[in-house]
């Protein structure tokens, strides 16, 4: 139990966190509404998503609409293989748990609803300009942190750790 707590509790943590968020949201917040909760920075906002990241291919028609779902579970699949293989590994195993974790919680939003929630809007007006960020989830942004961690731990901190354990 230690074990899978260990390998698996990281994206289930995040599942959880990002199903409860949207629960929260879809019951406070009506469907196409908006609150401002930082002006001209930050609003919460509820919308829904068929597409994959910042609404790509949404509009895409349902034989492409399944083709997306199952890949999305080869993806998963993959990700919790990696996971399985890295476990022994903390940088890894944070990195593809975040991963993991976000593409569950957007998959189960795909089974249950046939699509995913977004509720994060931030955006910045300055100088005139408007700067807006496509409205996104708790699973999303795990999904990017994740990414994130393993690409600045491989360019970064993946040759000192490989070097500490192999010294030459």
């Amino acid at each position: 139990m230690r074990a899978f707590f260990r390998t698996f509790g990281l994206p289930v943590l995040v599942v959880v966190l990002d199903q409860l968020t949207k629960l929260w949201l879809v019951a406070s917040l009506p469907y196409g509404s908006q609150k401002t909760v930082i002006p001209g920075f930050f609003d919460l906002v509820h919308t829904r998503n068929r597409g994959v990241a910042f609404g790509l291919f949404a509009q895409a028609g349902p034989f492409s609409q399944v083709v997306l779902l199952l890949l999305v579970v080869v993806l998963v699949v993959f990700v919790a293989w990696q996971l399985v293989h890295h476990r022994e590994r903390l940088a890894p195993r944070v990195g593809l748990g975040l991963i993991l974790g976000g593409a569950l919680g957007n998959l189960l939003d795909r089974l249950v609803r046939g699509e995913v929630v977004d509720f994060l809007d931030f955006y910045l007006s300055w100088g005139g300009r408007s700067y807006h960020w496509p409205a996104f989830n708790v699973a999303d942004a795990s999904i990017t942190l994740g990414a994130l961690w393993l690409l600045a731990f491989e360019l970064f901190f993946a040759k000192v750790a490989d070097h500490a354990s192999h010294p030459h």
